[in-house]
């Protein structure tokens, strides 16, 4: 029981170690996953901005009615009070970003990159509405690509997020169980070999209580042998004895002394042969 329960609590703990292990492996898989989404998302939203700023300044240019100037700059309370005393405000700053369009992205290591930004000038369509309009139809369709790819990143991002948070939730329920099962194992070959040592104490103790008690048998079946080899020889010696004392008694009642004083010397010559 103690060999068994030593080979589960082994197992139980490589198991915790490897669980660990496959926690922190996928927790950095993850993260690096989430980073790799967040650049690409901030590429392709770069990339439809600033295809959408193309399409705005061509739309300029062929459809005016289609054109979304810039907002109007809101005057603060400040601008008003130097406006009012007759001042001049402060040039508003030019656009940066890529091609001063205002649109920028910090591109780092990524499995995807943002498209190339589109030519600065159109001159090659400016000829014939048909073909600027071929233009703007490109630019709708790259920006539905783009958008259609948005998409999908952003479902897969969430199908990997709730597949790593059901991974944690099932290990940490695993692991739980395993810490469980590993504390309750370790007390029980602890009660075990407790056990095994109290009883191998009492064990001992039985032991030679059973060797005094052998020797004890051995003793009297030592002297019942000798009992039993010799009971023929002191039944015979015991029934002379008894003749003997017989024939004195008759001696003294007014028998023979010769014969009694025969009978008693081969009574002790019995006696003295035996003993």
């Amino acid at each position: 029981m103690i060999a068994t329960l030593t080979d589960d609590i082994a197992v139980l703990a490589e198991a915790l170690k490897e669980a660990d292990k496959a926690v922190a492996e996928a927790t950095v898989q993850r993260k690096e996953e989430n980073e790799d989404y967040q650049v690409a998302m901030a590429a392709n939203t770069a990339a439809v901005e600033l295809i959408g700023v193309a399409k705005n300044r061509m739309n300029k240019f062929y459809s005016p009615k289609l054109y979304k100037a810039a907002p109007k700059r809101e005057l603060t309370e400040e601008d008003r009070m130097t406006l009012a005393a007759g001042g001049t405000l402060a040039p508003t700053m030019a656009p940066g970003g890529i091609a001063g369009t205002g649109v920028t992205v910090f591109l780092q290591t990524s499995k995807r990159v943002a498209p190339p930004p589109p030519p600065e000038t159109f001159d090659a369509y400016a000829k014939k509405s048909d073909e600027s309009k071929g233009v703007i139809g490109m630019m709708d369709s790259l920006i539905a690509d783009v958008n259609k790819e948005i998409q999908e990143m952003e479902f897969e991002e969430k199908d990997a997020q709730k597949d790593y948070e059901q991974f944690m939730k099932d290990s940490a329920d695993k692991t739980a169980d395993d810490r469980k099962s590993l504390a309750d194992k370790t007390a029980v070959k602890a009660d075990t070999e407790a056990m095994l040592q109290k009883n191998e104490g009492s064990l001992n103790a039985k032991n030679t209580e059973a060797m005094t008690h052998a020797q004890f048998i051995m003793s009297l079946h030592a002297e019942c042998d000798w009992l039993q080899e010799n009971f023929d020889m002191r039944k015979e010696a015991r029934t002379d004895e008894i003749e003997g004392l017989k024939k004195a008694k008759g001696a003294l009642s007014g028998a023979d002394y010769s014969l009694v004083q025969k009978s008693s010397h081969s009574f002790l010559r019995k006696v003295s042969q035996h003993a």
